[in-house]
């Protein structure tokens, strides 16, 4: 099964229409993903079907430390109450302690807070301390899945986590590749590792043409934005089906 991450509606469009059955719902992909708008989630709703789940992001700020005050859960907390109201299928979040291990209090209070959604634990795995430890962390906390790069950039350098991290948790919480998942390498990420979900972008560049001041800028590249390919997502489920 594949989830794909999208940060504005038309990429949400063209994941469903390229056949993900999940769509992992962001702000701000440059950032590694954050809290996303309830008005994003509920126009979405409004335009795809019921069929694809969305899970929506838990992540109040970018960084990677991943360690949380109070004032920002607080924040999630809050959020989780009204995109629950706008029909999320399920949240995800990841939080770590200064010393890099799983804060399994903040953790709890969110997984509570979501009840009786489930909710996926991020790739704020891949920077923990002792990972295999806290793989019996997430688990026990009550997590439904972990998306991991197997503790490498991308997903296929970090294969041999992944199998490892996969015979670990032998059925306990679906272990999710993703990172750098492309048509080159979802077929030897799925036929080694045993997975059965996978998760990728589909992303592609496109161009913007508009008009304004060159002496101004407001991104590292002002003169591009990234959409999924819904032809790209096709490609990637049929290469999902044909194992």
């Amino acid at each position: 099964m594949l989830e794909v991450c999208v940060d504005n509606i038309e990429s949400a469009i063209a994941a469903e229409e390229g056949g993900a059955k999940r769509i992992e719902l962001c702000a701000a992909l440059s950032e590694g993903g954050l809290t996303p708008t309830p008005g994003l989630l509920k126009t979405i709703k409004n335009h795809i079907k019921d069929t694809v789940d969305i899970y929506v992001m838990l992540r109040p700020r970018g960084g990677s430390d991943f360690a949380y005050s109070d004032l920002e859960m607080n924040i999630l907390l809050e959020d989780i109450k009204i995109f629950k109201e706008y029909k999320a299928d399920g949240f995800v979040f990841g939080a770590l302690t200064l010393d890099g291990k799983i804060d399994s209090i903040k953790c709890k209070q969110i997984l509570e807070a979501c009840k009786p959604l489930p909710v996926t634990f991020h790739r704020a795995f891949d920077v923990c301390s002792e990972p295999f430890d806290s793989l019996e962390t997430i688990i026990e906390l009550g997590f439904v899945r972990l998306l991991t790069s197997g503790l490498k950039n991308n997903a296929y350098d970090g294969l041999d986590n992944i199998i490892r991290l996969v015979t670990q948790a032998a059925n306990r919480i679906f272990i999710m590749p993703g990172s750098g998942v492309s048509l080159t390498n979802i077929k030897d990420i799925f036929f080694k590792s045993g997975v059965k979900e996978i998760h990728a972008s589909a992303r592609v560049k496109r161009s913007v043409n508009f008009h304004r001041q060159s002496n101004i800028s407001f991104s590292n590249d002002d003169n591009n934005t990234f959409v999924t390919d819904s032809k790209l997502v096709e490609e990637l489920v049929k290469s999902i089906k044909t194992l």
